[in-house]
């Protein structure tokens, strides 16, 4: 079969990409992810940054875990929680998800939430909550990854999630699949 160069053209060598950093964001960018918002208390205040490096990692034990840039200055601040909320966001909550995302000291006025005793907050209307304590963080080049110990969850089935897949919040689309091209693959 003959390549289609329009459909997917030659790698171009990381070593000869004029722009690096916008080419790795337009390409890491092609992925679809998921929205979480991670958050807790902090000196009786709601804390939170947002994360669409979500994983699910293990089943036993019970582990998940996101990204994070090492130039955050909220993600520093979180470490000090005994818990940590991580509640992935639904359709429709995009305006959240930037409110979140924002240096606004009052980003939680407008957002219903709520905080457990052991200080996890989480956002209301959400598709799942992820109860977690923090079991490692691991140098990976210019972020942390964060791996997160799974302590209770709460999932509503009836939410979407919201994705974020080219540098914008889209919806998920649910379709049919063509169970022939599946049987004779």
């Amino acid at each position: 079969m003959t390549r289609d160069p329009k459909a997917n053209p030659a790698p171009l060598p990381l070593t000869a990409a004029e722009d690096r950093q916008t080419l790795l964001r337009t390409a890491y960018g092609r992925f679809p992810s998921g929205v979480v918002a991670v958050a807790a208390m902090e000196d009786g205040r709601p804390l939170c940054m947002v994360a669409s490096s979500f994983v699910a990692v293990s089943m036993d034990p019970a582990l998940v875990a996101f990204c994070v840039q090492w130039t955050s200055k909220t993600w520093p601040r979180l470490t000090r929680a005994p818990r940590l909320g991580i509640s992935v966001l639904g359709d429709g909550q995009d305006g959240a998800a930037r409110r979140l995302a924002s240096r606004d000291e009052s980003k939680f006025d407008a957002i219903a939430h709520y905080a457990t005793a052991e200080g996890a907050v989480f956002i209301e209307g959400a598709a799942a909550w992820f109860d977690c304590s923090i079991d490692n963080v691991l140098d990976a080049g210019d972020h942390g990854f964060v791996l997160l110990a799974l302590e209770s969850l709460s999932i509503s089935p009836a939410v979407e999630p919201l994705v974020f897949h080219g540098s914008e919040f889209r919806r998920l689309g649910v379709r049919d699949l063509d169970r022939t091209a599946l049987k004779s693959g």
